[in-house]
């Protein structure tokens, strides 16, 4: 028998900072998940835009590189930053994979408008059995993501089907009968 083990991915979310608010966040737990919001030409205005990773760089630093001031209302665009909790620090390897996992699922389940990576396929075994789970102020995201869910994991049970009672209700007569 193959024992499965879940992993739950914790993340508290804050926010929302500007722009120019973000660069000062350059501390030690400064690392993680962060959700870009502002406008869009096809989607309208305050839509979640993007999805991205601070690993092995804060958020400071990352999101400095991008070009997100180039959005036509600059001024609008939130960030939401998240980082990664639970009861012990693990790893750097770890920290770093549990970062990457959580943005592959979370942009798969909720395929931001500019995130093109990992929007139409999703590595299937290495998330079927992680769950993340959205705390704080995660703005649009669902407060929980399940691999289990998002992944093919259930699609080919080779049982699958709905249940039955064997009990017919409502039949024409308005009686209940026994299905046959």
């Amino acid at each position: 028998m193959t024992t499965i083990t879940t992993r739950i991915i914790h993340i508290e979310w804050e926010g929302p900072y500007t722009l120019n608010s973000i660069s000062t966040l350059t501390d030690a737990k400064d690392f993680g998940v962060y959700q870009i919001y502002g406008s869009h030409a096809v989607y309208g205005s305050q839509v979640l835009l993007y999805i991205g990773k601070a690993d092995r760089q804060t958020f400071g630093v990352r999101i400095k590189q991008e070009l997100w001031q180039l959005n036509k209302d600059a001024r609008a665009v939130q960030v939401y930053i998240g980082r990664l909790a639970g009861e012990t620090t693990p790893s750097t390897e770890q920290w770093s994979q549990d970062i990457a996992d959580a943005e592959k699922l979370l942009i798969y389940a909720h395929a931001p408008a500019s995130n093109s990576q990992y929007i139409n396929q999703i590595p299937e075994q290495t998330l079927r059995d992680i769950h993340v789970l959205n705390w704080g102020m995660h703005r649009d995201l669902l407060a929980e993501v399940s691999g289990a869910r998002w992944t093919a994991k259930y699609y080919a049970m080779p049982s699958y089907e709905i249940y039955t009672t064997g009990v017919a209700l409502n039949d024409k007569n308005g009686d209940s009968s026994e299905i046959l």
